[in-house]
């Protein structure tokens, strides 16, 4: 059985309480607090500079919170508190294209739980990274070095290495970014299968009608939270007017503010 299927869909896979998160020493998230349910599908949007990265930063454990907590289900949380079998992708533009390694080394190190410390990779991880490189339609490209990929290659290839991860929870920061239309429609395919198995999938997107038909959860954020709920509750005009009127406010110079923690939370 998949581990995937681990948790119920009734059981919340992340809770956040009152989370307070900076960025460059400015606040950019203030006292969020929620619940991603397992195997839900969510869709993070906002305004640029509304602190989406800075929280898919914060949950995949790369960077910490100010205040407030981020509670995983007991049942992927290891003793540090992290989630295990997380899987985390951020934009293209934190890649080092410079680097000389080739597609299939790349992939391989989705397995990296398996490789642990110095350990070489198997001919049997090399055949699951094949596989998953013809999933994501680069079937032949295991000898290119990801330098002379084009930038849609290049996010397949990242795709794959998220399949060799086979993550319960899986964190996307812009995926379809800068992408053509085919390479976009293949990878959001498989986004869809990831929450048909009943994984917990959470994307910062920019592409509200993609949202709207694609997405059954939404987290519209402008630094706190507008709305969060059903996508069609929550990409209301006047929703999205908020958002866009909160953020002609921001002042990153403004004091931090203080709030006492929430009694509940959504979910």
């Amino acid at each position: 059985m998949n581990d995937a299927h681990a948790l119920n869909s009734s059981t919340k896979a992340i809770e956040i309480r009152n989370l307070t998160l900076a960025y460059q020493g400015h606040p950019a998230v203030h006292h969020l607090s929620g619940a991603f349910d397992a195997g839900s599908l969510t869709a993070i949007v906002g305004p640029n500079g509304a602190g989406k990265s800075t929280l898919l930063a914060a949950l995949s454990g790369q960077k910490g919170g100010t205040d407030g907590t981020i509670d995983f289900a007991p049942a992927i949380q290891t003793t540090q508190g992290r989630a295990s079998k997380l899987a985390y992708l951020p934009q293209q533009s934190a890649i080092d294209r410079e680097f000389p390694v080739r597609v299939l080394d790349v992939v391989a190190l989705g397995a990296w739980r398996e490789l642990g410390s110095f350990r070489s990779v198997s001919a049997q991880i090399r055949a699951r990274a094949t596989e998953v490189l013809a999933a994501v339609g680069l079937i032949g490209f295991e000898r290119r070095y990801i330098g002379e990929l084009s930038v849609g290659q290049l996010q397949r290839v990242l795709f794959a290495r998220l399949l060799m991860q086979d993550a319960q929870i899986i964190l996307l920061d812009e995926p379809f970014n800068a992408l053509d239309t085919r390479t976009a429609e293949d990878l959001l395919g498989v986004v869809l299968n990831w929450h048909r198995q009943a994984r917990t999938v959470i994307a910062v997107l920019h592409d509200i009608d993609m949202v709207r038909a694609y997405f059954p959860q939404t987290l519209l954020l402008a630094r706190e939270v507008i709305a969060w709920g059903t996508s069609a509750e929550v990409l209301t005009p006047e929703n999205l007017n908020r958002a866009r009127q909160t953020a002609e406010y921001w002042d990153d110079r403004a004091p931090w503010c203080v709030r006492p923690p929430e009694s509940g939370s959504r979910g």
